[in-house]
């Protein structure tokens, strides 16, 4: 991304996360914040480009619906074994904290980290669209190559003696080895309990032709908004090295997973897209 400049990534994500909610139905990700933080208005946006329904837009917004279902998913996982502290890594647009102001009241503490810039930027359109920031909720300031997530945690308050749960979506792929394992490390050496999930893109040579094309579509999308995909994986090998890192319990959903637990017996053919994986690992 530009230094000095919010994602332009997170916009897209925003976006596509606010036309399923207008789009699909049943939605497999219901956010009612997700037009607001973006001045959008869903009965005016029809024959509009937000609401652009081509098979690559049905495909890219299903699959970032779906990773936000499964993060808060599994978050509530988390919360029935006690967690109180959520860690979003790369949030950008997330509602989370906002959706569930509530959750105050029950301890969860949230810490939402992303570069400044996005931070800004997001601060910006919150106050726009009149959405208060929570009080149980801290913006983190961050840059996953050049900072140390630990102390940026530590310094907004997050508890390193508690265990916690991180979500970390559509980040990984644009990071290099080197920063993905600093931030795995960080979460593996926290308490018993502590978890995390993310998404990643399966090394092409695992893909189809298909999905080999549509990857680097992808790729070049991205490339020209100025951030370039990074990184790659073999399921079983990321999960052995997890395991190397501290990780004791590892589950990774496939694509077909996905579809069995998500899109079964629906109409519309939406199912998950054929790229990525989502990873579980608990210490």
């Amino acid at each position: 991304m530009q230094i000095d400049s919010p994602s332009i990534t997170a916009l897209r994500v925003a976006v596509r996360r606010a036309a399923h909610q207008v789009l699909d139905h049943p939605r497999i990700f219901d956010d009612p914040l997700a037009l607001r933080v973006l001045g959008l208005d869903a009965d005016a946006g029809h024959g509009r480009s937000w609401l652009d329904d081509t098979p690559l837009d049905r495909v890219l917004r299903t699959a970032l619906a779906l990773r936000s279902r499964h993060a808060e998913d599994t978050l509530q996982e988390a919360r029935l074994r006690g967690i109180d502290q959520y860690v979003v890594l790369g949030a950008g647009l997330d509602t989370f904290a906002c959706r569930h102001a509530a959750v105050g009241s029950d301890n969860l503490r949230v810490f939402e980290v992303d570069h400044p810039a996005t931070q800004e930027w997001k601060r910006q359109r919150l106050h726009l669209a009149g959405i208060a920031v929570p009080e149980h909720c801290t913006f983190v300031p961050a840059d996953f190559e050049r900072q140390t997530l630990a102390e940026g945690l530590r310094l907004a308050g997050f508890d390193p003696a508690r265990p916690a749960f991180f979500s970390w979506l559509g980040v990984v792929m644009y990071l290099t080895a080197d920063a993905i394992d600093a931030t795995l490390r960080t979460v593996a050496v926290l308490p018993a309990g502590s978890g995390i999930v993310f998404d990643y893109v399966i090394d092409p040579e695992l893909m189809s032709p298909l999905a080999r094309t549509a990857l680097n579509g992808l790729a070049v999308r991205v490339a020209a908004a100025g951030e370039p995909l990074r990184s790659f994986f073999v399921p079983a090998r990321l999960a052995d090295h997890l395991r190397q890192l501290g990780f004791g319990r590892i589950k990774d959903l496939s694509p077909e997973a996905l579809d069995a637990r998500y899109f079964r017996n629906r109409a519309d053919g939406l199912r998950a897209g054929r790229l990525a994986h989502f990873m579980t690992a608990w210490v």
